[in-house]
């Protein structure tokens, strides 16, 4: 029999032909793409790759009338032209699947692989992608892997599983109502601000306006908080501070006559007790508690961590990184992991430790996924990684291991000192036995010695003293304390929390690693609240989202949940429609009000302001007000934090702006190539004491304009390339090259004359 085997990506679709194929696979192309062929107990093998998502939604008919609702799917590189590369893909696929009677998709075991895998199919089955597979179809099936070796690749392929059609089913309804509900409000956000005379790309989505919401009401908390001062007292005894029991006092006089009293009294130990604590590892990572810990650690990205992990994934160095298990279970063979990373120098010593002591059940966490376990390293040993790999894979690697050691013990001491009236406490800590704390080191306990103490002994206090302090208003949230929340709130799912948070920084609602709601991110929130709560609510989301989960389990009929959908945005968009003319009037006022407020300084076009922009990949740059008009534009240093100084610079006449990046604080003007600026870019010796350089600005990214769904769908209306993306890139310290790109510019087109005959 002649079987297709659908990939997600090309690495993944070798990994699986030399895995399966008896003898070494013959490599085939097809239009320039490559697919394998291989044999095995007789059938014949084609495994291709599918390079991600080939298929879209599109809107049927061209028309501004809201609510849009007829939606298909069509080619991706139809819609998108940064697709167009998949042309080929689809083409290879359909050409050799048609030599096949059997179908096996391979893509990832979620729901994405399981759409891209099942359009392929219907595309190839029925020749219409909209058209619909069901359980009938006894000529499809499913490979389920957490893991790129060829001992789970071979047992995948000998145990398929039926098509996985209730997955399908949760998908399309995932995919139609993030689509949906994407296009149709933001679009009517921007039909109301084009009332006002005002055009600008935005967007909000199904879990984008409950985010906003979350963000905006700790802005508001924050911004409304007033501090108020408090007095706390303390006592000094052996260098160990004790605080008094009342905390924080908010009368002065009372911690005043606390202290008097205090000094007044003899003192002695009241209270002490020693406790051995016994502290258990961490259980293995799911996708979430391994962003956070990336973002501790390594102070790594949490969209970084998933394409690092993906990328350690697909190499078969650890499994599938998008899950939500903190499980591994006994079918996992885990000794023999545990032996294979034993042969890693790096992770010996420790492996073997545990194998000595046959340790091979490990502590494991309450989060469960039906899909895929936790977060483990094969045991492949490592070949070449980058940096952020190496990083990526050590700490998944010891945690893994550290699974599996023997508790740490930790001894705990509380102790009281009374004088008079007054009570004061101290508490220390020290690791008396490390355990699982050797294996993972990235988990460091604070220890405090106290000073040896009896209970009931007199002691004399070498100092009493008042401090007195203010209460702090509530924390930002970062990224990855964002991203932990959202999962505690189950809004979102484990693999696109992050891009969600990405949207809301490329559209200008927030800003800041510790982030910030921007004035206009606060009047979006605002006019949303008062006109279309229903995008804010967070139940709601949460509905469609266990909805949705209900199709996956066969509970829930697909086109039930998309209806009801439906009926959500249709109110919505009416909201809006009633309402358009203020909402857009209250977004137009406050947009202006933000660009006056957040200006650099006036562009050299004396029409527009020069303000900071955000670019697709997420880089930060300075650009005018007035474009497209206008196509001047500066860099900037990346994750810094930058304010005007209302003044320009004596030399290049450009704006000054004060810069905070990575604990430095230094003043700069926009222009790269100042004379100010001389010796920025070298690596001279820095003696010691003398104060550092201030970074490189980064080179000017490219900004776009191109509006993008909730679902990652681009706009049907928005895929002009803005005349921005054509200017030339102003050299600086990070791209300044050797000349080597004209050289290599010249000659291509010298090629192409000797082609044409020239």
């Amino acid at each position: 029999m002649d079987k297709l085997i659908i990939a997600e990506k090309p690495s993944v679709a070798l990994r699986i032909a030399l895995s399966l194929s008896e003898s070494r696979p013959k490599t085939e192309r097809f239009n320039g793409v490559t697919y394998y062929e291989a044999s095995r107990k007789g059938d014949r093998l084609f495994i291709v790759a599918a390079a991600g998502h080939l298929f879209t939604l599109h809107q049927k008919q061209s028309s501004n009338e809201l609510p849009i609702f007829e939606i298909e799917w069509i080619p991706s590189y139809k819609v998108n032209k940064k697709a167009y590369f998949t042309k080929k893909y689809l083409e290879a696929i359909e050409a050799v699947g048609r030599k096949c009677s059997f179908f096996i998709n391979a893509c990832d075991y979620d729901i994405e692989g399981t759409i891209i895998g099942s359009n392929l199919i219907r595309e190839i089955l029925k020749g219409n992608v909209n058209s619909q597979i069901d359980a009938s179809s006894a000529n499809i099936a499913r490979m389920k892997f957490s893991t790129t070796t060829k001992q789970d690749l071979e047992e995948a392929y000998e145990k398929a599983e039926p098509f996985d059609f209730n997955n399908m089913h949760a998908g399309e309804a995932r995919h139609m109502l993030d689509w949906l509900w994407g296009i149709n409000m933001s679009r009517a956000l921007m039909n109301s601000l084009y009332l006002s005379g005002t055009k600008k790309i935005m967007s909000i989505g199904r879990v984008q306006g409950p985010t906003l919401g979350i963000l905006a009401k700790r802005e508001t908390e924050i911004k409304n908080f007033v501090s108020a001062p408090f007095w706390s007292v303390h006592l000094v005894y052996k260098g160990t501070d004790f605080e008094n029991r009342r905390g924080n006092i908010p009368e002065k006089p009372a911690a005043e006559k606390a202290l008097s009293d205090t000094k007044s009294s003899a003192a002695k130990v009241s209270e002490l007790s020693r406790i051995e604590e016994t502290r258990y590892p961490f259980p293995p990572f799911d996708l979430t508690s391994l962003q956070l810990e990336a973002s501790r650690v390594a102070r790594m990205d949490p969209t970084r961590t998933l394409a690092i992990a993906q990328s350690l994934y697909e190499k078969s160095y650890i499994s599938y990184p998008r899950t939500a298990s903190q499980k591994l279970p006994a079918t996992l063979n885990l000794g023999r992991i545990i032996s294979m990373i034993a042969k890693n120098e790096k992770y010996a010593e420790h492996a073997k430790k545990l194998i000595a002591e046959s340790r091979f059940r490990p502590r494991e966490g309450q989060k469960e996924d039906e899909a895929h376990p936790a977060i483990y390293p094969t045991g492949e040993l490592p070949k070449v990684l980058t940096a952020e790999e190496a990083s990526v894979y050590d700490i998944i690697t010891k945690r893994f291991l550290s699974c599996f050691a023997e508790p740490a013990t930790i001894e705990n001491t509380k102790a009281v000192i009374a004088a008079g009236s007054e009570y004061y406490s101290a508490s220390g800590n020290i690791v008396k036995k490390k355990g699982w704390m050797e294996i993972y080191n990235y988990y460091k306990p604070e220890e405090n010695t106290m000073p040896a103490l009896e209970k009931g002994a007199d002691v004399a206090p070498e100092k009493v003293f008042i401090k007195e302090g203010k209460t702090e208003p509530p924390k930002r949230y970062t990224k990855a304390s964002l991203i932990a929340l959202l999962e505690k709130k189950d809004l979102g799912t484990k693999a696109t929390r992050a891009a969600i948070i990405d949207t809301l920084f490329s559209r200008g609602y927030i800003v800041n690693p510790k982030i910030e709601v921007t004035e206009f991110g606060m009047v979006v929130y605002g006019c949303l609240e008062k006109y279309s709560p229903e995008i804010l609510d967070e139940d709601m989301t949460r509905s469609l989202e266990k909805d949705m989960e209900g199709i996956s389990k066969g509970l829930k009929a697909e086109g039930e949940v998309i209806s009801s959908g439906k009926r959500i945005i249709s109110s919505t968009v009416g909201a809006f429609r009633k309402n358009g003319l203020q909402i857009g009037k209250e977004l137009g006022e406050s947009l202006k009000e933000s660009e006056q407020a957040n200006a650099l300084g006036k562009c050299k076009c004396n029409k527009g302001s020069l303000v900071i922009k955000i670019s697709k990949n997420k880089k930060q740059f300075v650009g005018c007000t007035n474009w497209p008009e206008c196509t001047n534009s500066y860099p900037l240093p990346q994750y810094a934090k930058v304010v005007p100084l209302h003044k320009t610079c004596e030399k290049c006449n450009t704006p000054k702006v004060k810069v905070f990046s990575k604990g430095k604080v230094f003043e700069m003007c926009l222009d790269p190539l100042c004379e100010t600026k001389k010796g920025w870019y070298s690596k001279p010796a820095v003696s010691a004491g003398s104060p550092p350089k201030p970074p490189a600005p980064a080179p000017i990214p490219v900004p776009q304009t191109k509006a993008i769904t909730e679902a990652g769908m681009p706009s049907p209306t928005s895929n002009a390339v803005p005349k921005e993306a054509k200017k030339p890139v102003v050299p600086t310290a990070n791209n300044a090259s050797s000349g080597k790109a004209p050289v290599r510019k010249q000659k291509q087109a010298s090629r192409k004359r000797k082609k044409k005959g020239d």
